[in-house]
């Protein structure tokens, strides 16, 4: 579809402008993707379901996004409309025993509100980056801690606008998967029920997760996060070290030498770079343990 009629399609759908043939570079943490055909940022709920309605109607693609934390997009970027909810959606509602967070919300703020509360539960969430929708598609962890410890409800969208909260249950949480995942459904909001608990020891654990976070990983480089999902009985990280591959390089793409979980961008890393060095490390490993990794990261976007 032409940009002219794309935009038509759209017209008077959210209050911001929506932007066209956006560098998808400049909306992940890797700093890295091709262009995006249409990109939308809706301010509330009913913006959204406005855009997916047309979406729909017209037959245009749509792809979301939250923080860009986890995501690699690949080289020619994305067609049709990128919805991009990160910051978007912030509200954040208290009761007197949950919380209900837009699920646009930070993941730090998510978890630093809790423990402001009194809350217990979400002190593992502290460093993790990314909104608090992003985590709960992914069922995002850290420090034996994981969304699904905490999530009671998650109220989505469907592609026709049409709003659906999901039990815990309904959610089948599972290591970084959800039924989410593939499913069309977009997360509006999260809510979340933990024990209360003494605040002075809730903020000294949070310290400890951030110290060792700042200590450990390569924060001062772009990434998309822990590239590889933990295989049975190892470390992925531990395993790529122990391969000899820490500092290995393919164009501006380069396994962290701080922690060889992560793949950092060092300077005009092109997705192509980064696929590749995935693939090397993948063949590298296989053949010196007998393990297979899979990406943690989300991959998306033409080649």
């Amino acid at each position: 579809m032409a940009f002219d009629n794309l935009q038509d399609a759209f017209c008077g759908c959210t209050a911001r402008p929506l932007l066209i043939d956006e560098p998808m570079s400049r909306h992940t943490s890797f700093k890295i993707g091709g262009p995006a055909d249409l990109l939308a940022t809706p301010s509330n709920e009913a913006e959204l379901c406005n855009l997916l309605k047309r979406a729909k109607e017209n037959n245009i693609p749509v792809t979301l996004v939250g923080n860009g934390s986890n995501l690699l997009v690949r080289d020619k970027g994305i067609r049709g409309l990128v919805i991009k909810l990160g910051n978007m959606l912030n509200t954040i509602e208290a009761g007197e025993n949950s919380i209900t967070f837009g699920s646009g919300v930070s993941l730090a703020l998510a978890s630093k509100k809790a423990a402001e509360l009194g809350f217990t539960g979400m002190e593992f969430a502290v460093g993790i980056p990314g909104s608090i929708g992003g985590a709960v598609y992914m069922n995002a962890g850290a420090y034996d801690g994981e969304m699904s410890n905490v999530v009671t409800a998650v109220r989505t969208v469907d592609a026709n606008g049409e709003v659906k909260v999901l039990s815990k249950e309904e959610m089948c949480f599972g290591y970084r998967k959800t039924v989410l995942q593939g499913s069309g459904l977009i997360v509006t909001a999260v809510t979340v029920s933990m024990p209360k608990g003494n605040t002075a020891d809730i903020i000294a654990k949070m310290a400890d997760f951030s110290q060792k976070r700042t200590s450990k990983q390569p924060l001062e480089l772009p990434s998309a996060g822990s590239m590889f999902k933990r295989p049975p009985g190892y470390f992925a990280g531990t395993l790529i070290d122990q391969t000899g591959l820490k500092g290995y390089t393919v164009g501006g793409a380069q396994v962290s030498t701080k922690h060889a979980g992560f793949v950092v961008n060092i300077g005009g890393a092109t997705a192509a770079d980064v696929l590749q060095l995935i693939k090397d490390v993948q063949d590298k490993v296989k053949a010196a343990h007998g393990v297979e990794l899979h990406p943690e990261v989300l991959i998306i976007g033409e080649a």
